[in-house]
């Protein structure tokens, strides 16, 4: 087991990709503490995978919160290990133009709270437990990350900065904690949700047609699970095969970069809301 006697804190760890790294990590011999707003959730997973597993209720976006978490996992089993950043949220591809005045700002604050802030909170609460044990940062970046039309203008600006943040603390924690990403494609039954400040929090992106999206997307041609994404998270934990790792961010798209997503005339928007220039 890859990661036998090891600690992780998942973000975002309740549904989704976030309980599929959970899981992932738990066959692999890990102890994991759960970070996430649902209580429903925690409960359902906690009761799946037994005393390997605790959950903390809580608001990425509060450092008292993260403190909490982390404070809870030491306690629960002694240390930290590794620290997965995952909770987050999408803004359905919500286009600048299309996005009224009056619910822009607090929509940027709502995406970058969340998916940034988030982010660096969980960092500056475990980089304290991280440094005695040498441990390691994984975060969940995109393929918004590195190209266009993943998401709209908000979402693709927070996982730009999202590698930012993972190559500047690589930078700063360096020798003592590793830190790098992982950037998935569309994930197939993704609970990932939309923002409340867009009107959005009812609406899941599982949803989305993703297979035939992925089909005409992806060289690959077909979406991938959440379960298939989750051992790019065991390989950067892993401290036998990853110690040469920091600051990097993987693909791990089904190669939208080879192809690029299906082109669209977006500058269609800008004629129909303001006219022929």
């Amino acid at each position: 087991m890859q990661l036998k006697d090891q600690v992780a804190l998942v973000t975002g760890g309740g549904s989704g990709l976030g309980r599929a790294i959970v899981e992932r990590y738990v066959e692999e011999g890990a102890h994991v503490a759960i970070f996430d707003r649902s209580h429903e959730r925690i409960e359902e997973v906690t009761r799946a995978l037994g005393g390997k597993v605790i959950g903390i209720a809580g608001d990425v976006r509060e450092m008292a919160d993260n403190k909490r978490a982390v404070v809870e996992c030491v306690k629960a089993f002694g240390k930290l290990d590794t620290l997965v950043g995952n909770a987050g949220v999408w803004d359905w591809s919500k286009s600048l133009v299309s996005t009224a005045d009056d619910a822009l700002v607090s929509a940027f604050d709502e995406m970058f709270a969340i998916n940034v802030k988030g982010y660096v909170l969980a960092a500056k609460a475990a980089l304290p437990e991280l440094y005695k044990s040498k441990g390691q940062m994984i975060f969940t970046a995109s393929n918004a990350s590195f190209y266009p039309g993943g998401g709209g203008v908000l979402y693709t600006a927070t996982k730009h900065a999202v590698v930012g943040m993972i190559k500047q603390m690589a930078h700063e924690f360096a020798p003592h904690v590793r830190v790098n990403g992982v950037a998935p494609g569309g994930i197939g039954g993704s609970n990932l949700a939309g923002i409340g400040a867009l009107g959005q929090a009812g609406q899941k992106f599982s949803e989305l047609p993703l297979n035939d999206l992925m089909k005409q997307m992806l060289p690959l041609e077909r979406a991938f699970h959440a379960r298939e994404y989750a051992g790019a998270y065991v390989f950067f934990a892993n401290r036998k095969d990853n110690q040469p790792g920091t600051g990097g961010v993987l693909n791990f798209d089904g190669g939208i970069g080879m192809r690029g997503f299906a082109s669209a005339n977006m500058g269609a928007e800008l004629v129909e809301a303001f006219g022929n220039a």
